[in-house]
């Protein structure tokens, strides 16, 4: 019973995962540059992303410019698109996994096919928390080496926005469902295999109805 509540609760976890990765692989907000001028009225946000670069103005005007062209962004960029959409597929892969292996659940067949299908579940959730790690991790290096570079003017510099933040927690939750899912499917019985099971030794019938005679009385 402890088992199946801690996969649920692996299972929620996942879920959190699953939709942090996709809103982070999606929001324009990586990388956030705040530029405001003399006058309130004339600031502007300006926001890139993986797929697209917005800006918002204070007036209220908000617009985006897609990226069509793939090889001409930066190779950070292409790693990142390239990963995160690796992350959100073997995450959905280890939603629909684990649904069929947990014990709560009544699909999946015997126990031991279960116990499979949960463990292959975790690790897919596993790798879609490395994949998810990866680029967010490299992502917010660039922003920080650009950010300290003397030689870039301030108004190119940029600090890491919320979808950078997102993939780090989204990346979190999926690697602590995929190590619970791969823990939690095996367990067994406690003390099973370490203490023989007890065997008890009854004397032999002949053994006892000779007890009382003496050998050398029939000689």
């Amino acid at each position: 019973m402890a088992s199946a509540s801690l996969q649920f609760f692996a299972f929620i976890l996942a879920l959190f995962g699953v939709f942090g990765d996709i809103t982070a692989t999606l929001l324009p907000n990586w990388k956030v540059n705040a530029d405001v001028g003399s006058n309130i009225i004339t600031a502007i946000t300006q926001m890139q992303g993986l797929w697209m670069d917005c800006t918002w103005y204070s007036t209220g005007m908000f617009s985006c410019n897609l990226k069509y062209s793939v090889l001409s962004l930066p190779v950070y960029i292409q790693a990142a698109r390239t990963t995160m959409v690796l992350s959100c597929i073997l995450s959905a892969f280890g939603i629909c996994i684990t649904a069929v292996g947990m014990k709560c659940t009544k699909l999946g067949g015997d126990t031991d096919s279960k116990n499979h299908a949960c463990f292959a579940g975790g690790v897919c959730f596993i790798l879609a928390g490395i994949f998810g790690l990866v680029p967010t991790s490299w992502y917010t290096r660039e922003i920080i080496a650009n950010f300290l570079d003397q030689t870039i003017p301030e108004s190119s510099k940029h600090e890491p926005g919320g979808a950078v933040y997102t993939g780090f927690i989204s990346a979190g939750f999926l690697l602590i469902a995929g190590v619970i899912f791969c823990t939690s499917c095996f367990n067994k019985q406690p003390g099973a295999g370490i203490y023989p099971p007890p065997q008890h030794h009854f004397p032999s019938t002949e053994q006892g109805s000779n007890a009382g005679y003496d050998l050398k009385d029939y000689v």
